[in-house]
This record gives structure tokens, sequence and C-alpha cells, in this order.
């Protein structure tokens, strides 16, 4: 079954950090994507442009209504995401739990739909 691991976090925390405590945050990263590998369940995953780069589309009145940024106001942003293909939720939480930014912000795991 397949899972999504969303990675949410504040990104006003990670522009406060020194370039060697980024650097050790993606060294962590690595090392994560390396164990999810080895475990044969990584399916993909990637980090996302900061927040203020995306944009929210609505269709009102059958129009288009595309606004800047986020859907809500929100501390926390969706900042990246990992797909995995785990036996089951509590396995998905196991490795959702052992994610780098998980210590600086929340992790959420959601079990697709149509999993493959």
């Amino acid at each position: 079954m397949e899972f999504m691991i969303l990675i949410y976090a504040d990104e006003q925390i990670y522009e406060s950090w020194s370039e060697a405590r980024m650097a050790q945050l993606m060294a962590a990263y690595d090392v994560y994507t390396r164990e999810l590998t080895d475990a044969g369940i990584m399916r993909g995953g990637s980090e996302l442009a900061p927040v203020r780069t995306a944009r929210t589309v609505r269709i009102r009145k059958g129009v288009p209504a595309v606004t800047d940024g986020p859907f809500a106001e929100s501390k926390e942003c969706l900042g990246g995401y990992i797909l995995i293909d785990c036996a089951s939720m509590d396995e998905a939480v196991h490795w959702a739990s052992r994610c780098p930014s998980a210590p600086d912000g929340a992790v959420e795991v959601r079990p697709l739909v149509l999993s493959a």
C-alpha cells in the first residue's frame, strides 16, 4: 500500500539557520532517503520550493481565480513529500517518525486511495 509522508514546517525556522546547520539537515535527509531506498519502500519524493512561489487556483462562477501563496494562512506549510510503499499504516508511521524534519515541524502520513 502506498503512503505519502507530507512534511510541514515553519519556513522561517529554516531561513534563520546557519549554512552549517542546514547542511546537517540535508545530510540527515541523504541518510534517511538511503534507508528508505535500502528498505525497498521508496517510490519518490521532493522538497518543494518556498511557499512564496505558490499559487492557489479556485474556480468562481466558472472563472479561475488565482491568488499568491498557499490555500490557507498557516505558520507551518507543506515543504516536501515522500512517497513510500509499506505493508501497513503502522510501518508508514514508523518511517515517518524517522523523518529529519519531524523534530522541527510536523509529518503527516496519508494512504493513497488508488495505491499501486
